[in-house]
């Protein structure tokens, strides 16, 4: 599996990005997805994932303001990102595991998100 996202760079407070993340080969039906973000200095942490069912969970943070969503036919999911903060700015990854799988296993290389007040 290899992904590769796109869709980072610098907006201001209040404004909008979109992420995408495109994945080798048909693997949203077989796969879950999730986006995460790692901050400087700080901890690698959850935004939103994708549960059996296709449920998407949010973090606290992520809700009301980042969608998550995905097209299987371009085997591509999106984080669209509204209202963004400066405390959002991070490096944002996309990462996929195998359905049974407690752990994600593939990730992208990350891009960078810089939200300027």
């Amino acid at each position: 599996v290899q992904l590769q996202a796109s869709g980072g760079g610098l907006v201001q407070a209040g404004g909008s990005l979109r992420l995408s993340c495109a994945a080798s080969g048909n693997i949203l039906n077989t796969h879950r997805m999730g986006w995460y973000r790692q901050a400087p200095g700080k901890e690698r942490q959850l935004v939103a994932i994708v549960r059996n069912g296709g449920i998407i969970d949010y973090s606290e943070f992520a809700k009301g303001r980042f969608t998550m969503s995905g097209d299987l036919s371009k085997n591509t999911v999106w984080l669209q990102m509204d209202s963004l903060k400066p405390e959002d700015t991070a490096i944002y990854y996309c990462a996929a595991k195998e359905k049974i799988s407690l752990k994600y296993q593939w990730w992208d290389q990350g891009t960078q998100v810089t939200v300027s007040s």
